[in-house]
């Protein structure tokens, strides 16, 4: 642990750019969040310098700024092994050290998570003040404002920092407005404020008292926290967040208050990196990468990621239907869905980090006799949950959510991987799930979606899928393939990426050996699977996705209610959260890559 609270002005200002000397290394050879957490520096030393992590809950909202904190709190050498297989997470994590206080990888969750630490405190009468970071991004969930919404009622101690590095809440009125903003926050307005509210209610008239809130409503309305203020949130700010004595004297500030306060800090995104700063959406989140010029050291990759096909596809019939509509939550250049804001204005939406309402807007849309897109990665349709069922699966409408990112995603880890959706969606009424293998198929599972009137989902993985030499047909509705007939009684089952994956484990085996792709898990293809139990006994099931209420138990369930005499195994995620790391060390953590597969066909 770095002795932040020791050191004079010079020597953190030192610190702050070797921090900054140290992110820049590592994220250059690691890849990671990159720009949000150059510029969070300064603020983490403040809160460090005012705040004791091993007490006080520093909660990290999202976490994409919380590299420094990692740094400051002794894990400096183990920083190498950023987002690397069995090394640190890239982000905060108590299984790491006791200065993290809570997972974080959505959004949005860090209020609540302190009004909850408030609570808490006040039961165990602990001085403890919970301290957030925030980015400006964050502050479009709902989620936030029911957050501080309880707060303004409760008065708990919380000091919120609100890192805005991208969007001004209002726009400020200069000094003027950072002086009085101070001012409403001292010690001597919050005395003045509560000696007029006693002698306003004790002696003035109802004249004089409407008068004199007039007058402190005025004052506010000339500072840009009136949101929180007026939610019963004090508000001080903007300061300069790149300033170490003004971070240290607001924090001291705002922390003695002993009640709620946002404290509204103006940073530069990517600040000591040149190439990064300033508003670069290219910056946020960083595959590794030249320090000098900034160029990506990526390998040359020929084949089209999924996105991209995606993308390309849903352009085209866009083209040619002015019915298609689409939505994403801050996520415009992650699912592709950028190309068609830029053509179609007016029928492709960013509504920010807003799941919920982005589901719940194209319900509607749906029902008006449109065809939406709900374009989202698997790990954040979660937020959305609620909405699909009652939103668009009770009214049986015809949204289509396309989910990116299906399966593992590597070195984002527990919070991102899009392991679930199969079984948080398959046992919803009206709901179709298929899964394309391959590019070409992946294009006609959109031309599938576009004349297609209930709920459907379409999982895709992250990057490229395996170019596979079977020939590929447009979807019929519940309909599977036979894509290899072979002279064994086993099986390969394979659903989405999964296929290829039988592919492979198939040619290691040295068995014949028959191949189907489900194509759907909902309706499975019942008639298929009826006529391959007549020739086959031992199934074997490869699908990037849970076990539990999965593909093999979907297929399960079958066998069971059609008295099938089957053998099944599926090779599936067990009944855990999976870590962060390449895609190949993390498949062979869980036994997943086709060697180790093969291992376990039994080929008696």
């Amino acid at each position: 642990m770095i002795d932040i609270k020791n050191k004079n002005i010079e020597e953190l200002e030192k610190l702050a750019q070797d921090i900054r000397d140290r992110i820049i290394d590592v994220v250059s050879r690691n890849g990671g969040h990159f720009s949000s957490t150059l510029g969070a520096v300064e603020l983490t030393i403040g809160m460090h310098k005012i705040f004791d992590s091993l007490y006080d809950p520093f909660i990290f909202d999202v976490s994409h700024q919380c590299y420094p904190h990692k740094l400051i709190t002794g894990r400096w050498e183990e920083f190498d092994t950023l987002r690397q297989f069995n090394g640190l997470s890239g982000f905060t994590k108590p299984k790491e050290s006791d200065s993290d206080y809570f997972v974080a990888g959505h959004s949005s969750t860090s209020i609540s998570l302190a009004v909850g630490a408030a609570k808490a405190n006040k039961l165990q009468k602990e001085s403890k003040v919970p301290v957030v970071m925030i980015g400006d991004g964050s502050m479009t969930a709902g989620l936030v404002y029911e957050a501080l919404n309880e707060l303004g009622d409760l008065k708990l101690p919380i000091v919120i920092v609100l890192n805005d590095n991208e969007m001004s809440i209002a726009k400020p009125i200069g000094a003027i407005s950072k002086h009085l903003s101070k001012l409403l926050a001292g010690k001597l307005y919050q005395g003045f404020r509560e000696k007029v509210d006693h002698i306003v209610k004790n002696y003035m008239p109802n004249g004089t008292e409407y008068i004199a809130k007039k007058i402190e409503e005025s004052l506010k309305l000339i500072t840009p926290g009136i949101i929180f203020e007026e939610m019963g949130v004090d508000y001080i700010g903007p300061i300069d967040g790149h300033n170490l004595e003004e971070i240290f004297d607001t924090l001291e500030l705002a922390k003695n208050l002993g009640k709620p306060v946002v404290v509204h800090a103006k940073t530069v995104k990517g600040k000591g990196y040149p190439i990064a700063e300033g508003h670069h959406e290219h910056w946020h989140g960083v595959s590794p990468f030249d320090i000098k010029t900034g160029i990506a050291l990526k390998k040359t990759v020929t084949d089209k990621s999924a996105t991209t096909v995606f993308s390309d596809k849903l352009y085209e019939l866009a083209l040619n239907d002015e019915k298609i509509v689409g939505v994403t939550a801050a996520m415009p250049s992650g699912t592709g869905i950028d190309k068609l804001m830029a053509n179609f204005p007016d029928r492709f939406w960013d509504v920010a980090i807003a799941e919920q309402h982005a589901v719940t807007s194209m319900a509607a849309m749906a029902k008006d006799g449109f065809k939406p897109f709900v374009t989202i990665y698997s790990t954040f349709l979660q937020r959305g949950f609620d909405q699909i069922i009652h939103d668009v699966c009770l009214m049986n409408l015809g949204v289509t959510f396309a989910i990116d990112r299906a399966g593992i995603v590597g070195a984002d880890g527990e919070t991102h991987q899009g392991q679930f959706d199969i079984s948080m969606l398959r046992f919803l009424p009206n709901m179709t799930l298929l899964a394309p293998r391959d590019t070409k198929t992946l294009e006609y599972s959109l031309e599938f979606a576009q004349d297609f009137n209930t709920p459907l989902a379409i999982r895709y993985p992250r990057g490229a899928f395996k170019t596979l030499d079977f020939p590929s047909t447009p979807f019929i509705y519940g309909k599977g393939e036979i894509l290899q007939k072979g002279e064994s009684d086993i099986a390969f089952i394979g659903y989405g990426a999964g296929v290829s994956r039988a592919i492979d484990t198939q040619e290691l085996v040295n068995k014949s050996i028959t191949i189907v792709d489900l194509r759907f898990i909902k309706p499975l293809d019942g008639k298929l699977l009826i006529e391959l139990s007549k020739v086959t006994k031992r199934w074997y099931i490869f699908s990037d996705s849970q076990k539990q209420a999965g593909v093999g138990s979907a297929i399960l369930e079958f066998i069971s209610e059609n008295e099938l005499n089957i053998k099944l195994t599926t090779f599936e995620y067990d009944d855990l959260y999976i870590q962060h790391g390449d895609t190949k060390s993390l498949e062979e953590d869980l036994g997943l890559l086709p060697a180790q597969l093969a291992l376990k066909i039994d080929r008696g």
